[in-house]
């Protein structure tokens, strides 16, 4: 274990006042400034959620109205996926980490960085605003013509509140792309990159292509609203398909853009706790990559029952099953990395374990929906609730905390309580699996999503999936006792507490402020265990 010693002076205590937190242009600042932003949002979209279930309990649909119902079910999909999934790996760990796992003092444009932070926090208050004002009730997919004409709750504020935040994925992909290219330290060609940044490389492309899409899409719809031009309403000569065929066309690929970072830190991990090689690194390398583009293809998988003809039905169920190679490859990789490994059970590999056995269950659940006539019978049910919940909760929320447990010393210099981070990880996996688990049967079985109250023969899983939640939400409750306990009882951390590979673990922890004392020089591949 590395016992260097820690710097007089690093990133956290280079100003205290602040201003100085406010007006940073460091990167790892910045981070930890969407570090408490994104964790103040899901929060508040787990208590939506806990709303939601425990109206769920019985089926009379007696704690709330429906109408309210529609609000918070709105909201919970609001909040969790544009302010808190897709920044929360991207803005978080990868403002953090790109620079340094690259050997470059910081983004390529630290201002714009600062401003991208700033117009998620301007998005998120349009949307808070929007929320104390009576919330919005269209359901997150803003179906038209609802959203645009018949629906009486604050769309405009909410699509407002998400063009902001547009804004801020379109400069943090941009600027990740033009860092990854230009500031790479000598000796680090593209073949002895992370997998983690090759995984945010891929976000980008996603991030800086497809996020404009979902921006002007929400700004016809508010257009619509506000000056009835007939884009979307048929009433008008507008067509409401053309909504769902623009809205899907960034929306699926805003799922890899939640879980190809998550893909990026398990590839990180794995290889650091089974002290290997990331076996097939350049395969696992642009399967990111593959899964960027092939995302692009398949928004159609979600239109099965929107009028769409057979044939394009049956081309875009081809390609929903091709996107499923480039996902297998890097699980067959990642199993086949720990084959005869030195694996060790921190609680990060356990966050790993965890998320490759959810994001399987979700991704063979996903075959299901790509086959036309199984997605007929389950399409609007607790089925699809089950499986986007396993890919983007399960899978992005379990490498979010994995990628947090593993660099929390890096990034704060200080030790959490291994013992309790263990039980949260297993305590977490235990209560995802019984909240979300029973819905695929449920599902299954016909009861439909977006409903308040439902036929008493479905009351059975609708407890369990409830009881499950209340062991998810201590198992999310346990890291924040802990961690934050480090931060004032923790012992220090070395510079390299687990013996990982890469630049972040070569510099101190934290991290001084141009991130490394001498300019470092790469001589080695990537994940050289063997040396």
């Amino acid at each position: 274990m590395d016992t260097a010693a820690t710097p007089h002076s690093n990133y956290l205590t280079d100003g205290y006042s602040l201003k100085s937190w406010l007006l940073t242009r460091d990167h790892k600042r910045i981070g930890l400034l969407y570090l408490f932003s994104v964790t103040a949002f899901f929060l508040l979209g787990a208590f939506f959620a806990g709303i939601i279930r425990l109206e769920l309990l019985t089926p009379a649909g007696d704690l709330v109205s429906s109408d309210i119902y529609n609000r918070l079910f709105t909201m919970h999909g609001v909040v969790m996926i544009f302010f808190f999934l897709i920044p929360s790996i991207p803005s978080v760990l990868g403002n953090f980490l790109v620079p340094i796992m690259i050997g470059a003092k910081d983004l390529a444009f630290p201002r714009l960085n600062l401003l991208s932070w700033y117009l998620y926090t301007f998005g998120g208050l349009f949307t808070l605003w929007a929320l104390v004002t009576g919330g919005v009730d269209t359901g997150w997919t803003f179906y038209t013509p609802y959203s645009s004409s018949f629906s009486n709750s604050n769309v405009a504020l909410v699509i407002v509140g998400i063009f902001i935040n547009g804004f801020s994925s379109i400069l943090t992909g941009l600027n990740f792309i033009v860092t990854i290219h230009k500031m790479r330290a000598p000796g680090m060609t593209w073949f002895r990159m992370p997998l983690f940044v090759w995984a945010h490389y891929a976000t980008s492309l996603i991030f800086v292509l497809g996020t404009p899409v979902i921006a002007i899409t929400l700004l016809m719809v508010g257009a619509e609203r506000v000056l009835h031009l007939g884009i979307f309403d048929p009433k008008l000569g507008g067509d409401p398909v053309l909504f769902q065929h623009l809205f899907w066309f960034y929306s699926h690929p805003a799922v890899y853009i939640m879980i190809l970072p998550a893909m990026g830190v398990a590839s990180e991990l794995v290889a650091a706790f089974s002290r290997k090689a990331i076996f097939g690194y350049e395969f696992v390398a642009f399967s990111s990559l593959a899964i960027a583009v092939f995302g692009f293809l398949v928004w159609g998988h979600h239109m099965f029952v929107s009028s769409e003809s057979v044939y394009s039905a049956m081309a875009f169920s081809l390609l929903s099953f091709l996107v499923a190679i480039p996902s297998a490859v890097k699980v067959f990789n990642w199993s086949a990395t720990m084959y005869k490994g030195s694996i060790s059970f921190e609680a990060p590999m356990l966050y790993v374990f965890g998320f490759i056995g959810l994001f399987m269950i979700g991704g063979l659940t996903g075959l299901f929906l790509a086959a036309i006539a199984v997605d007929v019978h389950v399409t609007d049910t607790y089925f699809v609730v089950a499986h986007f919940h396993y890919i983007m909760v399960g899978g992005a929320i379990m490498m979010y905390m994995g990628g947090l447990h593993f660099w929390w010393p890096k990034i704060f210099g200080k030790l959490y309580n291994e013992f309790w981070a263990q039980v949260a990880a297993v305590t977490i996996f235990v209560g995802f699996n019984l909240t979300f688990f029973p819905q695929f049967i449920v599902g299954y079985l016909g009861m439909p999503r977006r409903y308040h109250a439902y036929p008493p023969e479905f009351q059975l899983w609708n407890i369990l999936s409830t009881a499950g939640a209340t062991v998810l939400a201590v198992g999310y409750a346990m890291p924040a006792f802990y961690l934050l306990h480090s931060l004032f009882k923790g012992k220090r951390a070395p510079s390299n507490p687990w013996g990982a590979k890469g630049l972040e673990w070569e510099t101190t922890s934290p991290p001084p402020t141009h991130n490394f004392e001498t300019p470092p020089v790469v001589t080695e591949p990537p994940y050289n265990y063997a040396k």
